[in-house]
């Protein structure tokens, strides 16, 4: 029996679309006895059960009218040989009797009659009490719209769930959510222990947009089905295996502060200074060698010559800056005066970082975006670090739009304008073109705060100071990004932990 693997972010994992983890089935049931597929399953899930919850009373199984209730079936039939009190019901119940075959798959069918066979009985409602849940409801095929029948039972079954206090597993996947694009059909549970069986594959939507919090804690059993190098994988899981290498780590002990690269970065018109800053200073202790400031405007706050609490940061005229030699972020705090600068910014920053107010002024200026575009035939690296409003604006559509397909979005804004693209957001994704997009798996609700964007353009425009390639810097900046944030979360540093997460306190440990 394959065993049941914990996600963490420890490692990085390929991910499987739903039309790829669906041929992966059809070959593993064609050359396995039939019903093995659900049997593993359902044993999994009961196994899976049993660790999370050894010592529950009473598990309460929600089956739905496709496979996934099958899966579910055959768990309820595990747990009762191991002794588990299990209340089952079935959405179809109320529609036909417990031992019609009615519209039922030929798997489900065969766990369901087995299930029935050794004594478990379904019944038409939730059991009063449960201390443990398992969502069988819908599963990849599955959807909750307003026309399908049993979807006021489903909706009222979860609603039970979720307002409950007992952890919860999906066997697969949380009912509602959007195994390809995260985008959740049901409002997410605020609050409660989740965690999902992700069966054959692990799906993408698990671990982007709303899949994250509907989801919670994802767990892998690949049913002993090998994978099939045919089967092209849609995304990677970038775990700290492939995004580790901030600041300065095996530089020879001769290097000088020319050895890793000037940052200069340009933003901070009056009002917004502190968005700049925050950008060179997460530069600064992410292992570049020099930081130049430019502040946009003509305000007093715009003319600062230095940072008394950040010395290292040297500050220069727009105009001083070279741009040819040194890394370029922009747009960080640079409100409209910003644009002015963009048409010789693009064309003569060699490496750069376009964040904020760069990427608004780019979205309204047709010229501008030419001028990105023609940045690829140029050979100039580029990194686009969009949260999803600019993402929707530089595409001209909604942030809907953006937000129901993350993965489709981001690969666009890379095809289109030819280059690096970090959409930020909860399984924050790395694009560029012609290669597997990145899904982020560190950070957490902490990183939703003030300034915490500037420091991650800062970070990226340091690891592109020290000559990584663009999508490299992006990826791993990304995920250290991230990575604080959950150390912030959960150790802290050293042996107190902080309450809170600050952008500034961010940039200060972007090196750690």
């Amino acid at each position: 029996m394959a065993i049941t693997l914990k996600i963490s972010n420890a490692f990085s994992y390929p991910l499987f679309d739903i039309a790829a983890t669906r041929r992966m089935e059809v070959r593993a049931q064609a050359d396995l006895p039939a019903h093995t597929l659900m049997q593993r399953a359902g044993l999994a899930t009961a196994r899976l059960t049993l660790a999370l919850a050894p010592h529950a009373q009473h598990i309460w199984i929600a089956c739905g009218p496709g496979n996934n209730g099958g899966d579910g079936f055959e768990a309820a039939l595990q747990l009762r040989k191991l002794g588990k009190n299990v209340s089952l019901t079935w959405t179809e119940l109320g529609h036909d009797t417990a031992g019609s075959t009615h519209q039922q798959p030929p798997d489900a069918l065969a766990s369901r009659l087995r299930a029935l066979a050794a004594g478990l009985l379904i019944s038409p409602e939730p059991p009063a009490t449960f201390d443990f849940v398992i969502d069988a409801l819908l599963g990849i095929g599955g959807t909750l719209s307003t026309d399908r029948p049993g979807t006021q039972l489903i909706t009222q079954w979860l609603n039970r769930m979720h307002n409950s206090e007992a952890p919860v597993l999906c066997i697969d996947l949380p009912t509602g959510l959007n195994a390809d694009t995260g985008a959740s059909l049901y409002p997410t549970p605020s609050h409660g222990i989740r965690h999902t069986l992700s069966l054959l594959t692990l799906k993408p939507g698990l671990f982007t947009a709303d899949g994250r919090d509907a989801a919670g804690q994802v767990w892998l059993n690949d049913l002993s089905v090998a994978a099939q190098e045919d089967i092209l994988i849609c995304a990677w899981l970038q775990g700290a295996d492939c995004a580790t290498g901030l600041a300065r780590q095996n530089h020879a002990h001769a290097s000088h502060k020319g050895s890793f690269g000037d940052v200069a970065v340009l933003g901070g018109a009056p009002g917004m200074v502190g968005a700049a800053v925050l950008a060179a200073r997460a530069s600064l202790h992410a292992g570049a060698g020099r930081v130049f400031v430019a502040l946009l405007g003509d305000a007093p706050d715009s003319t600062l010559s230095a940072d008394m609490t950040q010395p290292e940061l040297m500050y220069r005229h727009p105009a001083a800056l070279d741009v040819k030699q040194q890394v370029l972020v922009c747009g960080c705090g640079g409100g409209h005066a910003v644009q002015a600068h963009l048409p010789a910014l693009l064309t003569d920053a060699s490496r750069a970082v376009f964040d904020a107010d760069a990427l608004n002024a780019i979205a309204t200026n047709p010229s501008l975006q030419e001028l990105l575009m023609a940045r690829q035939s140029y050979h100039h690296a580029t990194v686009l670090t969009p949260h999803p409003l600019e993402a929707a604006r530089l595409l001209h559509c909604s942030t809907h739009d953006v937000q129901s397909n993350r993965l489709r979005a981001a690969q666009q804004l890379a095809d289109r304008f030819g280059c690096v693209v970090v959409l930020k957001g909860s399984g924050s994704l790395i694009t560029a073109p012609g290669r597997i997009a990145l899904i982020n798996h560190s950070g957490n609700a902490l990183l939703a705060s003030p300034g915490t964007g500037d420091v991650l353009a800062g970070m990226i425009g340091a690891l592109l100071a020290t000559g990584l390639p663009a999508r490299t810097a992006a990826a791993r900046a990304v995920f250290m990004h991230g990575h604080l944030a959950d150390r912030w979360a959960g150790i802290g540093f050293g042996n107190r932990r902080p309450e809170g997460l600050t952008a500034s306190a961010l940039a200060r440990r972007a090196s750690a």
